[in-house]
């Protein structure tokens, strides 16, 4: 890393956290109508849960096995609600099981391993219970090299589409549920590190020039996307999608990222980053607050909505997306295994 490039990381990441941190509503672009809650950078997912019985609600959580995945289990289950851990093997949905206090039941299926999420979710439907929960936390971060999955560049494939496909087949349990919620997992990258022109339709093997950050940001860009066609989509049910930015939060995520970025975050990053309990808090809250019953289709950060900017909010795109999704995974739609 040269001079030029650590010194506007560094501007970066402090912005980022300075505009987080301080200021009042009127500097923040809200979408009109939608609640803003009494919570805000520092709350914890204790905190936004506190006095909520989920008792008799249903919760899956991706990648509970570690970070804001994990916390977001165990809280959800510390409320009462009954949560399927799932992560990327047996052992490691069984050891969070294992890890905190409530009803937990282990799923195990790999993002990057198609058919092993259609028989989880086989398995999930077999519970004959709804789900009133589906969180798609799980994800990989700026791998340094080049990786494919069924063709199409690994973190893209593995962060949208293996989600795309989970809540395709575990849509019909969420429809079941009184007021199902689906809560997609995106990050700062959507906006600030993407493609020029958002989604690169004709790259997405990467083979026409793969940049780590870029395509991480493209595939945490197509989270957003998915939730915005999937909440027009759901606009005649109960259910609801919506999108969150959890903040800067050092966990195993970014362990695939040059040695320097950690380091500068455990440095002058450290006075900007949220703990692993703050960093849960806002999927949490827009998962079980009752204030959120009936809101859809927006992005939330600090536990309450903003306009994020770039092409979050471009409805083409995200209806171009979905077609494309569907295309490229229609052998794993099927509630029945392929």
């Amino acid at each position: 890393m040269n001079r030029r490039e650590f010194i506007r990381t560094t501007v970066v990441t402090a912005a980022a956290g300075s505009t987080a941190a301080c200021g009042g509503d009127e500097e923040i672009a809200r979408p009109a109508g939608v609640p803003v809650g009494p919570f805000g950078r520092d709350a914890t997912a204790e905190e936004v849960t506190a006095g909520l019985d989920l008792s008799g609600q249903t919760a899956l959580v991706t990648g509970s096995n570690s970070g804001i995945g994990f916390e977001t289990a165990r809280v959800l289950a510390l409320r009462g609600a009954h949560v399927i851990c799932a992560a990327r093997t047996a052992d490691k949905a069984r050891g969070a099981c294992d890890s905190m206090e409530g009803r937990t039941t282990p799923s195990a299926f790999d993002l990057a391993d198609w058919p092993s999420i259609v028989a989880a979710a086989e398995q999930v439907r077999a519970l004959n219970t709804p789900i009133d929960m589906l969180i798609c936390n799980a994800g990989i971060m700026e791998l340094p090299e080049l990786q494919q999955v069924y063709g199409i560049e690994r973190q893209f494939a593995v962060n949208h589409l293996g989600h795309f496909i989970l809540v395709n087949q575990l849509l019909e349990q969420v429809l079941a549920a009184p007021q199902g919620r689906i809560v997609h997992v995106s990050s700062g990258q959507a906006t600030r590190n993407t493609p020029e022109g958002g989604i690169q339709f004709d790259n997405l093997g990467g083979e026409k020039g793969y940049d780590p950050t870029l395509a991480y940001g493209q595939s945490k860009l197509a989270n957003a996307l998915f939730s915005l066609e999937l909440a027009q989509r759901l606009e005649d049910n109960a259910a609801t999608s919506n999108t969150v930015r959890p903040g800067v939060i050092p966990t195993n995520l970014g362990r695939h990222m040059p040695a320097w970025k950690p380091l500068l975050l455990k440095t002058v990053g450290k006075l900007f980053t949220k703990t692993i309990p703050q960093g849960a808090a806002t999927q949490v809250y827009v998962a079980t607050t009752p204030a959120l019953a009936q809101t859809s289709g927006y992005f939330f950060e600090h536990c309450n909505p903003i306009h994020a900017g770039g092409h979050t909010e471009d409805r083409a795109m995200a209806a171009r997306l979905w077609q494309v999704s569907e295309e490229l995974t229609a052998d794993y739609l099927d509630n029945e295994p392929s």
